[in-house]
């Protein structure tokens, strides 16, 4: 009985130690890597200076065109994140800050994700690598369920979200293998020919009236005197429950309601990501009203 004991015990101080050594490895790699996407771009950067970066979901990531801002003479990064909620937006600003960014205007995509305060699972686990390396991640997943597991269980975080940032991404990462989600300057440009899903329904989205993540990106710009640009952004013609802008206008009445800045189908690939030429569009009227 005594052996068997101490071979079990031997089994787990060995898988300890292997994962501590794993987690390790891992998160060393992570640590030298500023090309695979914006999160980690961020991280691995230090006193980068911009007029304008964009935050928010696809809908900032599609909308808002990095080079015709630039062409007005304006340093410009969309920072947005296809997938990504107000969590993620947060704390990526939190992240610039403590990289000690200097940013004058803050443009951010603040429509759908009003409605929720949940973290984007696959766009937040990006974060998760940086865990033990800033103070601002952690602070962000502090009152996070799962945060014990994240935190102290080590190589705990590369397996539950192996498909985001396990082996396959640490090796890409090695490998040096780019990809294109920093093209552009962070704006992602969708094609006209390429159309989705043309109808929406927003009937039973209510916005939060007071969403925390909303108010925090909020509070960090007037703390750092960052030029606050909270804005809506269009819709397609066939969406339902569109007086989801309105309620959203009347909880947020800062927020500037864009929703049919552009209207017309031929300008959207699916009902809530306009095509490339919709997005220039829409980005004139932006430029035009704010710059």
């Amino acid at each position: 009985m005594r052996k068997f004991l101490g071979f079990i015990l031997k089994g787990i101080i060995i898988t300890i130690v292997v994962a501590a050594v794993l987690d390790y490895g891992y998160t060393l790699v992570y640590n030298q890597s500023n090309n695979r996407g914006k999160i980690d771009y961020v991280y691995n950067s230090n006193g980068k200076q911009y007029d304008v970066i964009i935050l928010g979901s696809s809908r900032a990531n599609n909308h808002f065109v990095s080079e015709m801002f630039e062409k007005k003479g304006l340093k410009t990064f969309n920072f947005g994140m296809s997938g990504g909620h107000l969590f993620e937006a947060d704390l990526l600003l939190k992240l610039m800050l403590e990289r000690k960014y200097k940013i004058k205007n803050l443009i951010l995509e603040a429509d759908l994700n009003l409605s929720n305060e949940h973290r984007a699972e696959g766009v937040s686990s990006k974060f998760l690598p940086y865990l033990h390396t800033s103070e601002a991640v952690k602070n962000h997943f502090l009152k996070e369920e799962d945060f014990n597991e994240l935190y102290y269980i080590p190589f705990y975080r590369y397996i539950k979200f192996d498909s985001q940032i396990g082996f396959r991404e640490v090796f890409k990462i090695i490998k040096e293998e780019k990809t294109s989600l920093l093209n552009n300057k962070g704006y992602y440009p969708l094609l006209k020919s390429k159309k989705g899903n043309m109808k929406n329904n927003l009937t039973n989205l209510k916005p939060l009236v007071r969403n925390k993540y909303y108010e925090s990106i909020k509070q960090l710009c007037i703390q750092n005197n960052i030029n606050f640009i909270p804005v809506m952004t269009p819709m397609c013609e066939n969406t339902q429950g569109i007086n989801y802008f309105d309620k959203v206008k009347k909880a947020y009445p800062e927020i500037h309601n864009y929703e049919n800045a552009v209207v017309e189908d031929h300008y959207f690939s699916s009902c809530g990501h306009m095509n490339d030429n919709g997005a220039r569009l829409f980005t004139a009227r932006v430029i035009n009203d704010f710059f």
